[in-house]
């Protein structure tokens, strides 16, 4: 019994002296584990000025925009339609007119290039004059309206077969007609009139005996 008391105070006084070491490894345990953590901060903090040194700032997203409203594209305006005025007809030995209010272009013959005195029948000589007229015709006013108009002059008629000059007129503007609807232009676009001595020109007898070629342009 005595021995065994005598063992107890040697193993306290062991246990004693080797609390302290213990507790200085545990200090020392720590003081390591802080110092690594401390190095790891300053290589991330370093690293950190380093980015931003090199311009490799965070991107902040600015907040987005609320969507506006799709508005349905328009269609492109219909652009009116630009009409084409035909040119005029220019036919050597012809004289041309346009009447911008009347919607009209007239073609003018003189009598004498298209017949013989106190006739109503086409010269051969009149009719190449014709034929470009009715190629004009067709080309550049094919569906247009056209009056052919006959004219003589007021001189009373002495040796014809004609009673008058409205039927000498008459007959003449028919047959420029016909001759013209020979040549291709619609018949029924075409009618004829015959006004006499009614509508001189001028003075000039000469320039009374025609017949006109009128086109409604309009």
């Amino acid at each position: 019994m005595r021995s065994v008391l005598r063992g107890r105070p040697v193993v306290l006084l062991a246990a004693l002296l080797l609390t302290p070491l213990a507790g200085t490894g545990c200090a020392n345990r720590m003081h390591d584990e802080n110092r690594q953590l401390h190095e790891q901060n300053r290589e991330l903090q370093a690293q950190l000025d380093a980015k931003r040194a090199g311009g490799q700032n965070e991107i902040i997203e600015a907040p987005s925009q609320p969507s506006q409203p799709q508005v349905p594209a328009q269609p492109p305006a219909t652009q009116p339609a630009i009409s084409r005025t035909p040119a005029p007809i220019n036919v050597p030995g012809t004289t041309t007119e346009q009447d911008p209010v009347a919607g009209t272009m007239t073609v003018r013959v003189p009598g004498d290039v298209l017949f013989d005195p106190g006739k109503a029948t086409v010269r051969e000589q009149a009719k190449s004059t014709l034929d470009k007229v009715a190629a004009a015709l067709k080309k550049d006013y094919s569906g247009k309206q056209i009056r052919v108009e006959g004219h003589t002059d007021s001189d009373p008629i002495k040796v014809s077969k004609w009673k008058s000059n409205q039927e000498l007129s008459v007959a003449r503007a028919d047959a420029v007609k016909k001759y013209l609807v020979s040549k291709g232009v619609d018949a029924n676009m075409v009618s004829v009139q015959g006004f006499g001595s009614d509508r001189p020109k001028s003075g000039d007898k000469a320039q009374n005996r025609r017949v006109e070629i009128v086109v409604v342009t309009r």
